[in-house]
């Protein structure tokens, strides 16, 4: 019965033996299956594949310096499966895209990782979790040859990536839990509406109650501002009045 059925204890066991008319005691069957080494042998905890870093953890300081990206799923009214793809500047809290579709691929993200680069530049880090799509080797091996290194989280550690997930908690309060989503074309078009909506009208107490628009427009103006035009090369001519008398005694 132990052989039939081996991912069973010996409590289930005990009970198929009474079904089929043997008085099995649950004690008797433990110990026999001790003896016999028959035990179900002890769940073994699942390796999960993790990607390897390629920077150190780092606090953005600048635009561009870390973006992180994630993924929200959620439904559309008639019951089909959505999924969009989430990409921020730390620094800014600039959105750089919203993506959406049925099921997103490791080829899909770098599509879109691709089009966010052409239009803000790439990035010195990105940060993100363990995901397949996150730590798959197509993608590390295109963030390689772009030269932007790798930041992953600890698994099971959400917060250490913070800054996407408060964007996710305001994304599904703010938009998927107050729109009703029939189709995919409606979806990205309402997603696409919000993004700009973000970035460009919500304040942000994080900013100083700015917009990441605002805030990464002062950003660059303060940095060119800051940035002062070389002197002159020319060795500087020191003139003295006419009726200027030297003083032949410096105490006097």
């Amino acid at each position: 019965m132990s052989r039939s059925h081996p991912t069973l204890g010996y409590k289930k066991i005990a009970a198929k033996l009474r079904e089929v008319g043997y008085l099995a005691n649950k004690k008797l069957v433990q110990r026999i299956r001790r003896e016999e080494g028959l035990q179900v042998p002890p769940r073994r905890a699942r390796q999960r594949r993790r990607g390897l870093s390629t920077g150190l953890p780092q606090a953005a300081v600048k635009p561009n310096h870390v973006w992180a990206w994630d993924f929200v799923s959620d439904y559309t009214e008639r019951g089909g499966a959505l999924r969009t793809f989430n990409l921020i500047d730390e620094y800014t809290r600039h959105c750089h895209c919203i993506h959406a579709d049925r099921a997103i691929r490791a080829a899909d993200v770098i599509t879109v990782l691709g089009e966010a680069i052409e239009c803000h530049g790439p990035p010195e880090y990105i940060r993100s979790d363990n995901g397949p799509e996150f730590i798959a080797n197509v993608i590390r091996d295109w963030l390689k040859q772009k030269g932007i290194k790798t930041i992953y989280i600890d698994p099971g550690c959400p917060w250490q990536n913070g800054y996407v997930e408060s964007f996710n908690s305001r994304f599904r309060a703010e938009c998927l839990d107050w729109e009703l989503l029939h189709t995919l074309s409606e979806s990205r078009i309402v997603f696409e509406d919000w993004r700009r909506y973000y970035n460009e009208e919500r304040p942000h107490r994080s900013l100083g109650l700015r917009t990441p628009h605002q805030f990464a427009k002062q950003h660059s103006n303060a940095s060119t501002a800051s940035v002062r035009p070389p002197g002159s090369l020319r060795q500087q001519k020191h003139f003295t009045p006419r009726n200027h008398k030297p003083n032949p005694d410096p105490l006097s």
